[in-house]
């Protein structure tokens, strides 16, 4: 089974300090979590695979302005984000869709949008709801290894959750209900 941890707080801190060493190691034990990330938000392959290597050179090049080596999974997060909603910013194109019609431009744009605004509702979450819900929700794991990673109880854990499942439910209901 893959490794679902992001890089230790130490690996991190020599990376700040500049070790080459350690941020090469920090980019490639990053990658993984960072495809994933750009795998759920952007709105297609190509996309995402592009958002994940811009982070990734963002991380290579300002891993020494991040502020708490513990907040690296936020920080790329908010990378991966914002490189998805910039792509989906540009002029539509029309993209193939999987029974090989061509998708409309109308499509194309729905899409893009509720990507972002999936996006902006998770990056809107408090912080402690949005570490559960990208780890759960996400990354995958299982509500003991989340409730471990975030020293908490899996009640607890089971809680936020259920608390930035519904803060996001209620954000993307209103922005179609609102027409935000």
């Amino acid at each position: 089974m893959a490794d679902v941890t992001w890089p230790g707080e130490e690996l991190v801190a020599a990376a700040q300090r500049g070790d080459t060493a350690s941020i090469s190691a920090l980019v490639a034990r990053s990658n993984p979590h960072v495809q994933r990330f750009a795998r759920t938000l952007c709105p297609s392959p190509q996309d995402a695979e592009d958002a994940a290597q811009e982070a990734l050179i963002v991380l290579y090049r300002r891993i020494g302005t991040l502020r708490a080596s513990a907040a690296l999974a936020s920080w790329m997060f908010r990378i991966v984000r914002n490189e998805c909603v910039r792509r989906m910013r540009r002029e539509p194109q029309v993209r193939e869709v999987p029974d090989g019609l061509a998708a409309s431009a109308e499509e194309d744009v729905l899409r893009r949008l509720d990507a972002e605004r999936v996006a902006a509702a998770i990056g809107a979450l408090p912080a402690d709801q949005r570490r559960v819900l990208i780890m759960r929700d996400v990354q995958g794991r299982s509500g003991r290894t989340v409730a471990r990673a975030l020293g908490a109880s899996v009640p607890a854990m089971k809680s936020r959750l259920h608390r930035a499942r519904a803060t996001v439910r209620r954000e993307l209901e209103g922005t179609v209900d609102g027409r935000r």
